[in-house]
């Protein structure tokens, strides 16, 4: 697995645990499931740090794979042509 794979992967599994984060927060704001997470001790104000972060987390690794690939983007060859 490539260095830009493992970073989309970060990315990715980072994103989807924000949005699931941000999801239960809502859920426990509505007092939907508030008894689950009151008993795992994860209050509202836990479960957006963990979305924020999350999102955090994503932006700077997507950010991290486009900086690289640029970087590291194949120059075009260039033939002289013998006089």
């Amino acid at each position: 697995m490539s260095h830009f794979a493992r970073l989309q992967l970060v990315g990715k599994m980072t994103y989807y645990l924000g949005w699931i984060a941000l999801v239960c927060g809502f859920l426990v704001h509505v007092n939907i499931a508030k008894g689950l997470f009151m008993s795992a001790g994860l209050s509202k104000r836990n479960l957006f740090e963990l979305s924020v972060i999350s999102f955090l987390i994503c932006v700077a690794s997507e950010l991290q794979v486009i900086a690289s690939s640029e970087k590291e983007a194949p120059q075009p060859v260039v033939r002289q042509i013998a006089a």
